[in-house]
C-alpha cells in the first residue's frame, strides 16, 4: 500500500507541474458551461406523445386524427386520468401530453370558444417549443377549415405549461451535455495518454519490473484523474446551482453515485485506448475523433437522437454519454429516482466491465 500512495503522489506532482494540463483540466470545464447555450435547434419527428381527451367527441377524434397523421408526432398512450400525465412524463416515454376540456364540441359549438392543453416536457426547451409550436399550428390549420364551414367563427384555445423548465433556459440542456462531455473526455483522454506516455518514453518497462503488481501501475496512474474528475464535478454543480440557477430536484447523493459509475467507464475505456497505441499523439487523435465527435454526434447532446437513421440510434446506444446524460436530466431536472434510471445504470456498469475485462487481456497479451 505504500508503494501505491507513492506512485500515487508521482503522478500528482507530473501533473501539478504542468500548468497547461491543469488549465485544461479544471478551467475547460468552466469555460464550456459557462459559454455553451443553447442546444442547436433542429427539426423533431416522431415525437411520442399522450392524449388525455376529457370529451371523446367527433371534432376531438377529428383532431387527434391530425395530429397522428402528421410527420412529427407518435400517440404513444392515451390515458384517462390527470395524474396519469406527471407518470407518463417521469417514465421518460413521452414528450408531450394534450389534454382535451370536458364538452370540448358542445363548447364549440354553443359557445364558439373551446379549450385544449399541451403540456410539453421542457428538459429540452428547444425540443419543447417546437413540439408546442408544431401542436399549435395543427389545431390553427383545423380551426380555419371549421371556420369555412360555418357563418360563426369558432375559437379553440390551446394552452401551454412547459413542465421542469417553464423559463426555458439553456442551461437545461448545456449542463447534462457538458457534464457527459468533459468527464469522459478528461478521464479517458488524459488517462490513456498518461500510460502511453511511460510506454512511449521507455519507463513502462521499468514500473513493471519493479516490486510493484503491473494493475496497481496502472491504478496509481488512473487515481490522480479520477480526483480530478471529481473536482470537475463539484465545480460544474455548484456553478449550475448558484450561477446559472438549475435546480438539483433528485437526489444528490444518486447523482453523484451515477457520475462516480460513468467516471469509471471513462476511465476504463482510456485503459483500453492506451492498450491499442504506442503513442501519446496516436493516443490523442483517437481519444478525440473516437469519443468527442460520437458524444456531440451521437450522444443526444446536440442533436435529437430520434430525428437521425435507423443506423446512427443504433450506434448511439454504444455511446456512454448518452446514458449519463439521460440519468443528469432525470435525476437532476426531474427528480426521478433510481427506479426510472436502473437500466442506464445497469447498460453504464457493464460497459466499464467491458473495457476492463478487454484492456487487461490485452495488457496480460502485451506483457
Amino acid at each position: 500500500m505504500k508503494q501505491l500512495i507513492t506512485f500515487i503522489q508521482k503522478e500528482f506532482h507530473h501533473i501539478l507541474r504542468d500548468t497547461r494540463s491543469m488549465l485544461v483540466l479544471i478551467g475547460l470545464p468552466i469555460v464550456q458551461l459557462l459559454i455553451f447555450g443553447f442546444a442547436i435547434t433542429t427539426e423533431v419527428r416522431n415525437a411520442n406523445i399522450a392524449i388525455l381527451d376529457n370529451s371523446k367527441d367527433e371534432i376531438t377524434q377529428d383532431i387527434i386524427t391530425k395530429i397522428e397523421s402528421s410527420q412529427y408526432f407518435d400517440i404513444d398512450r392515451t390515458i384517462s386520468t390527470n395524474e396519469q400525465i406527471e407518470k407518463s412524463f417521469k417514465s421518460g416515454k413521452i414528450k408531450l401530453a394534450i389534454v382535451f376540456q370536458p364538452n370540448f364540441q358542445y363548447e364549440l359549438s354553443h359557445s364558439n370558444k373551446a379549450q385544449l392543453q399541451i403540456i410539453a416536457d421542457a428538459t429540452d426547451p428547444n425540443q419543447a417549443t417546437t413540439l408546442t409550436n408544431y401542436i399549435s399550428s395543427i389545431v390553427m390549420d383545423y380551426q380555419n377549415e371549421l371556420n369555412q364551414q360555418n357563418k360563426l367563427p369558432y375559437t379553440i384555445k390551446t394552452e401551454m405549461r412547459m413542465l421542469y423548465n417553464p423559463q426555458l433556459k439553456g442551461a437545461y440542456t448545456s449542463v447534462p451535455g457538458v457534464m457527459g462531455m468533459i468527464l469522459l473526455l478528461i478521464s479517458a483522454m488524459m488517462t490513456s495518454i498518461a500510460i502511453v506516455r511511460e510506454k512511449e518514453l521507455g519507463t513502462m518497462e521499468i514500473l513493471l519490473v519493479s516490486p510493484m503488481k503491473p494493475w496497481l501501475v496502472v491504478i496509481s496512474k488512473v487515481i490522480p484523474y479520477f480526483v480530478i474528475s471529481l473536482i470537475n464535478v463539484v465545480t460544474i454543480l455548484i456553478l449550475s446551482v448558484f450561477v446559472l440557477g438549475l435546480p438539483i430536484e433528485g437526489s444528490l447523493f444518486l447523482l453523484i453515485a451515477s457520475t462516480i459509475i460513468y467516471i469509471f467507464c471513462a476511465l476504463s475505456l482510456g485503459i483500453l485506448i492506451s492498450t491499442v497505441t504506442e503513442t501519446q499523439q496516436a493516443a490523442m487523435l483517437i481519444s478525440l475523433l473516437g469519443l468527442m465527435l460520437p458524444v456531440v454526434m451521437l450522444s443526444g447532446y446536440a442533436f435529437p437522437i430520434a430525428n437521425m437513421p435507423t443506423i446512427l440510434q443504433i450506434l448511439s446506444n454504444l455511446v456512454p454519454a448518452k446514458w449519463y446524460i439521460i440519468i443528469v436530466k432525470n435525476v437532476m431536472i426531474k427528480g426521478i429516482g433510481i427506479e426510472q434510471i436502473w437500466k442506464e445504470l445497469l447498460i453504464l456498469s457493464a460497459m466499464t466491465g467491458t473495457f476492463l475485462i478487454i484492456s487487461i487481456k490485452r495488457f496480460k497479451i502485451r506483457l
